[in-house]
């Protein structure tokens, strides 16, 4: 059975478990379950957690399930928040990463699912941790091209992943691009492509997160320059937080999947996590 606390977030034919939700006029977030449940009962909690409300429902969501003495209880939250908080970058910041993985930890869930994280910091974090990784989306996105593109990894922290990614994927060739970034302000600067000629080949950009997109905007242009052919842009988690306006002007297509509730951007192909293999029912 499914609790799908984010009811536009679908990821199959499950049983549905009933529940109202509301939030208190204080702001504090209320779950009450419709269907006898018990302890022979299995259920999935599926939800997308973008913001520390989200999560409070999560929270009051496995206790009431807790007092309805459901014993297997587990969890999928594609996007887990706070992800690129894997680090105290100055003084005086928090590990957030720890503080949702810490709340996570205390459900005591039989099972908790996320896609493509940000590192293996927040897998390190959380107790019974399954890794879904990008390999079926970006084989979806490749289905979709049409054509064999070089993957791209645009910086040093994909690397690892992205070469994981080729081998899974048959051997696809990559370029490491990288970046420099100013860990007190965000700035990005100093772009680079360690390869002289890209031959107008087609290149498909992969990474874990797209926020304001600055990355990609940069790299394309480097890209451009090394006569790339056509550039699209493949993201497990598309934020967004900036629109996608620029993004499509600079890609041919830019992909991403519903990890993330978001408005439709303009331009953006979303894959839904139920067309892939790792969350079919």
């Amino acid at each position: 059975m499914e609790l799908r606390l984010d009811p536009h977030f679908d990821l199959g034919d499950r049983h549905q478990v009933r529940f109202e939700a509301s939030t208190f006029p204080g702001g504090e977030p209320h779950i009450r379950i419709l269907d006898p449940l018990g302890p022979n009962d299995e259920v999935l909690i599926t939800h997308r957690a973008n913001s520390f409300n989200d999560l409070g429902l999560l929270l009051i969501a496995v206790d009431a399930l807790r007092r309805m003495r459901v014993n297997v209880i587990r969890l999928v939250l594609p996007y887990f928040p706070a992800a690129r908080q894997d680090r105290v970058m100055t003084p005086g910041e928090s590990l957030s990463s720890k503080v949702y993985a810490d709340l996570i930890n205390a459900l005591a869930l039989d099972d908790v699912t996320v896609l493509d994280p940000h590192s293996d910091v927040v897998p390190a974090l959380l107790d019974r941790c399954t890794v879904v990784p990008n390999h079926d989306f970006i084989a979806a996105v490749i289905e979709r091209l049409g054509d064999t593109p070089v993957l791209i990894s645009p910086d040093g922290g994909a690397l690892k992943k992205i070469h994981g990614l080729a081998k899974k994927l048959g051997g696809l060739p990559v370029v490491e691009c990288g970046k420099t970034r100013d860990v007190r302000t965000g700035a990005l600067s100093g772009f680079t492509v360690p390869v002289a000629d890209l031959e107008g080949r087609t290149c498909l950009i992969v990474d874990d997160i797209c926020d304001g997109g600055g990355t990609f905007l940069g790299l394309a242009q480097e890209l451009r320059k090394h006569n790339s052919g056509p550039l699209s842009l493949a993201i497990s988690h598309g934020i967004f937080s900036k629109g996608t306006d620029m993004l499509v002007q600079h890609f041919a297509r830019v992909f991403t999947t519903d990890s993330i509730r978001s408005t439709d951007e303009m331009g953006v192909e979303r894959i839904p996590l139920r067309d892939l293999a790792a969350f079919k029912p």
